[in-house]
């Protein structure tokens, strides 16, 4: 599964762009390599290795090959999940709707419109925050400019008394 395979109906963005997206943060990858050690992801996704076993035991991460030596290896796919799990914290999805989602993915297509209901919701509920955070916004450009303009009163006044 990757971001791609994932990504809801209907999204706004094309195709084209994604893949670009996905191409740019695949730089940071080793150039023809598609396996991975767990330290290895780590460093790359800036998730610890204890976060990156706990995603594999809640089902969040699906299945991860292992090694003959029962390393765990993870694909150019896997750390596109990981990308995608990633935006999903960063929008504040609670972790069971996104070990829902992980679980609807590898449950096949007849889930699509399950997904799709799920991350239409949640969308909401950023579009909701964004305007939350921009009203927040408002409120410290105001104050700010109050301070600035006080403290450039007082910058005028001393430079009055100066002359």
């Amino acid at each position: 599964m990757t971001v791609l395979d994932s990504a809801p109906v209907g999204t706004t963005t094309p195709p084209a762009i994604v893949c670009t997206v996905l191409e740019q943060q695949r730089h940071g990858r080793p150039v023809g390599r598609d396996r991975y050690t767990i330290s290895e992801v780590a460093g790359c996704t800036g998730l610890s290795v204890h976060t990156l076993r706990w995603y594999e035991r809640i089902g969040l991460m699906p299945h991860v090959d292992r090694s003959h030596t029962g390393q765990r290896r993870y694909t150019d796919r896997d750390l596109d999940w990981l990308d995608l799990v990633g935006r999903l914290r960063l929008t504040g999805m609670p972790v069971a709707d996104m070990v829902r989602y992980a679980r609807l993915v590898r449950e096949g297509e007849h889930t699509m419109a399950e997904r799709e209901e799920l991350l239409t919701a949640h969308r909401e509920d950023v579009r909701k925050r964004i305007a939350e955070l921009r009203s927040t916004l408002e409120v410290l450009d105001y104050k700010i400019d109050i301070y600035g303009d006080a403290r450039r009163r007082a910058e005028a006044s001393e430079g009055a008394l100066k002359h």
